[in-house]
């Protein structure tokens, strides 16, 4: 920490923060406490509120803006409502998903009123659910202005190690086609749910690529996530449907990673006899962007190797917005959505402090001119 400067109490900022419940469309009890936080002890930061999205920027002309960002919401509870701190860990809903990170990203913002380089804290809602909802999207359709930088970091738990870029995700509902008949005579039809047994074999045997970019190491993979079929318990099924989920890596576009689940499919599929396959949903990836300065410095302040994000996170929106962008913060990520979330006071110390260091020590005033919106 520059200047010595004594480490906040994390694990109790986390700890508050699970205890205030903000389960996907719920946010607004906790946008509320973090207004009432940003307000009454940070006069240095401008802020704006959009439904339950808040954003907090520093306005000192620096040469640089960094956007640090973390999602309120999170998934429902699973018997896991109520924290509990033992032995130096938070336990509770959203502890690890992001509460910790949350944590970090409000304690840092009470903290540094005169950093290097210019910051702007968002803090938005409607991560956990479908896109269209998504607090990113909201603030950039009505405010876009509020998110420009020169690069980003979302705090999504990474185990306090930096992980770049994400991989893309690709749902393929692919239907296949047969013709009823009595199953007393079932040569008169064509069974399309025995027509899956290929299918998910090729599937099943699939093997992914581990292409490696900018040092870090993606895997891709194919999974079958839900099937369907049958019409009556005596009757052959004319129609089989399975929905294939493709975690796919950031050097294919979302169209070539469907070609591609197409080609793996190859003679599974009867084009003509009425088998098709639709695009359910898709979200680019994104790719690694490490080379860029802010990041650099961020990697340099944790001294770890960074490693590829596997899943798909908000990196790729702002990869989408042309903002380089990083995931980095505390949490173990295999424990999102779990019942025993939780984050350690080390992990959350360790990323504050790479944090610190990075807004602290990087970036220098501007001459002339101020930024933007």
């Amino acid at each position: 920490m520059s200047g010595g400067a004594a480490v906040p109490d994390l694990l109790s900022r986390t700890a508050s923060l699970v205890a205030v419940p903000s389960v996907s469309r719920h946010e607004a009890a906790l946008a509320d406490l973090v207004w009432a936080e940003l307000s009454g002890r940070a006069p240095w930061l401008e802020l704006e509120r959009v439904g339950n999205n808040l954003v907090a920027r520093t306005q000192l002309d620096r040469e640089q803006r960094i956007v640090l960002a973390g999602h309120l919401d999170t998934v429902p509870p699973n018997g896991n409502e109520t924290p509990q701190v033992t032995d130096d860990v938070c336990w509770g809903l959203g502890a690890t998903d992001m509460k910790g990170g949350l944590a970090v990203l409000i304690e840092l913002a009470l903290g540094q009123p005169t950093p290097a380089v210019d910051v702007t804290w968002v803090f938005y809602a409607c991560e956990e659910v479908d896109q269209r909802l998504n607090g990113l999207r909201e603030l950039a359709a009505r405010r876009p202005a509020l998110l420009e930088g020169d690069a980003a970091v979302l705090c999504e738990p990474t185990g306090a190690r930096v992980e770049a870029g994400c991989q893309g995700t690709l749902r393929l509902a692919v239907t296949l086609a047969g013709e009823r008949a009595h199953t007393a005579r079932p040569w008169m039809g064509r069974n399309a749910v025995h027509r899956l047994a290929p299918l998910l074999g090729r599937v099943a045997s699939y093997e992914g690529r581990r292409p490696v970019l900018d040092g870090c190491q993606f895997r891709e993979s194919l999974q079958v996530v839900r099937v369907e079929g049958g019409v009556a318990n005596n009757v052959v099924p004319d129609q089989a449907r399975v929905l294939i989920n493709y975690r796919f890596a950031p050097d294919r576009s979302v169209d070539e990673a469907v070609a591609h689940v197409e080609e793996a499919l190859g003679d599974c599929l009867d084009r003509e006899g009425g088998d098709t396959v639709v695009v359910d949903d898709a979200a680019a990836p994104a790719p690694p962007a490490l080379r860029h300065p802010l990041l650099a410095g961020l990697l340099q302040a944790t001294g770890v190797p960074a490693r590829a994000k596997l899943g798909w996170t908000d990196v790729s929106f702002f990869a989408s917005q042309g903002t380089p962008a990083a995931n980095f913060g505390p949490g173990d990520p295999t424990l999102a959505h779990t019942a025993a979330e939780h984050v350690s006071r080390g992990q959350l110390e360790t990323v504050y402090a790479a944090l610190s260091r990075l807004i602290a020590g990087s970036g220098t005033p501007r001459s002339t001119g101020g930024r933007p919106g």
